[in-house]
């Protein structure tokens, strides 16, 4: 053990300043050459709080492995984790399908897996929840006959599962939000999450016991931003729980789609990043300069002659939509929405 006096001695010493001073200056350069050469390496994730969000992060803890069947005139596709502790009915958006939500097997051929969908299954089976998914009739959701349909659909369902006793909740995005806010008139849901779409709240008497409801959206919409600011006051002024999440836009990096897209290796990843670089898609810091549908990234991938296999452009052009932030479907914010949906179950 060093006492007083012996530090004192080493370390005030006269004749050490020509050592000290010079390896410290060493140690100092070398910390700074760490963090310049680690920071294209970190992961934008990490900047937001937004840990561990790669595509194959719930291996070890669950597996597909859907049931698939028609009712109704529409396909609904399910899964039952061991010793379910609640309900999840998921309504895609516009163009969607419940194959979206789920990997491709020899149970569910058709499947398609895209990355948020199936993140946000992932999530909930791992987290105790059955999870149920059904298709529109149509390319979006109506509010007719359709949704009398869902919603026996669901009851049956429910109980042919024996799962009554469950707490039901609902996600839907875009279209699938808003048919979820009116089923909710209709339907008992512990908690209702509408993402990235304000609900139809003007167009129905709101229920005395509607379900609380999460908002999860893009602030960079803002005309739905500013809706979903009135409704949340609406809502609120009939004693019901609101709440929203914000989700903001994210930049790019060599990783950053072999990381969210099953199957797609870093080597494509970075060429593409590369690419939109080069293309001036993206800022220099990474970040998308317009939405991913009015980008014409497909064009340019196809001038560079970069291999693209035919199931990454969904997927690719997905994860650019999600970084832009105006309009997609998101998983990144599924702890935050899982704990509030939890904080609700009776």
């Amino acid at each position: 053990m060093f006492n007083r006096g012996t530090k004192s001695k080493a370390w005030h010493g006269p004749q050490n300043y020509p050592v000290i001073v010079p390896v410290m200056f060493l140690v100092s350069v070398l910390v700074a050459l760490v963090l310049l050469f680690q920071k294209d390496d970190v992961n934008p994730m990490s900047a937001y709080g937004l840990h561990e969000q790669k595509w194959n992060r719930f291996e070890s803890l669950v597996q597909f492995n859907p049931e698939r069947e028609f009712r109704n005139g529409t396909d609904l596709i399910w899964q039952i984790p061991n010793s379910p502790k609640g309900v999840l009915f998921l309504a895609h958006g516009c163009s969607g399908r419940a194959v979206n939500f789920w990997d491709r097997s020899s149970k569910c051929p058709k499947c398609v897996g895209l990355p948020e969908e199936r993140l946000l299954v992932l999530h909930a089976l791992a987290r105790k929840f059955a999870v149920l998914t059904i298709s529109s009739v149509g390319r979006c959701w109506t509010f007719g006959k359709e949704k009398l349909i869902v919603e026996d659909i669901i009851r049956w369902w429910i109980n042919r599962q024996k799962l009554e006793k469950l707490p039901l909740v609902a996600l839907g995005a875009s279209s699938g939000g808003y048919f979820v806010s009116a089923l909710a008139n209709d339907l008992k849901f512990s908690s209702i999450t509408l993402m990235i779409a304000e609900g139809i709240f003007d167009q129905m008497d709101i229920r005395q016991d509607y379900p609380p409801t999460l908002f999860v959206h893009m602030p960079k919409d803002a005309h739905r931003q500013q809706k979903i600011t009135e409704f949340m006051e609406v809502l609120r002024n009939k004693g019901i729980d609101v709440a929203e999440i914000e989700c903001m836009e994210l930049p790019l990096s060599p990783t950053f789609l072999s990381d969210r897209i099953p199957g797609l290796t870093q080597t494509i990843s970075a060429r593409l990043f590369n690419l939109f670089r080069e293309k001036g898609f993206i800022d220099e810091n990474g970040y998308m300069k317009r939405d991913g549908r009015a980008t014409h990234w497909k064009e340019a991938v196809e001038d560079s002659k970069t291999t693209l296999l035919k199931d990454w452009v969904h997927p690719v052009q997905e994860e650019l939509n999600l970084a832009f932030a105006h309009h997609e479907m998101t998983s990144l914010q599924s702890e935050e929405i899982f704990k509030w949906v939890e904080s609700h179950m009776t």
